[in-house]
């Protein structure tokens, strides 16, 4: 994992936002790679707020927060490398993968209460193989 993503999921770049790309989304991910970093089956961008909703939406054909709006209306389980995740509609006979994962970091918040006086908070968004949209969301950590 490279110091962008590491400090990406530590909290430490919360103006950044951080894509994950399967190769189903894109073909050269080998291109991409020295943006980011290569997992097995596809790449991790981390990038300046505007460049990553606009790579984002080049990439999937839709608009950073429009697919985070639709998103956030199903929980899920993304895992904190932001790589992998569980989808809600999974049948244990049908396989299902996620195709992308939009994620963004959100500074503590006490007067907001709950998990966000606690520390930062990662807000993650995926998409599934099935096509379904889900949410998920945890503390930062190191």
């Amino acid at each position: 994992m490279n110091e962008r993503r590491r400090s990406f999921l530590a909290g430490e770049r919360l103006d950044d936002v951080l894509l994950y790309l399967s190769d189903a989304v894109v073909s050269n991910a080998e291109e991409l790679a020295e943006y980011g970093d290569t997992v097995d089956d596809g790449v991790v961008l981390v990038l300046s707020g505007e460049k990553g909703r606009t790579v984002f939406e080049q990439a999937v054909g839709v608009p950073a927060m429009t697919f985070a709006s639709g998103a956030m209306e199903t929980e899920g389980t993304i895992e904190h490398d932001c790589t992998h995740g569980e989808c809600p509609v999974a049948d244990p006979s049908d396989p299902h993968e996620l195709r992308f994962v939009l994620a963004f970091g959100e500074a503590q918040n006490d007067d907001v209460g709950g998990i966000y006086a606690e520390g930062d908070v990662i807000h993650a968004y995926g998409a599934c193989t099935c096509g379904e949209s889900y949410s998920d969301r945890w503390l930062a950590t190191e």
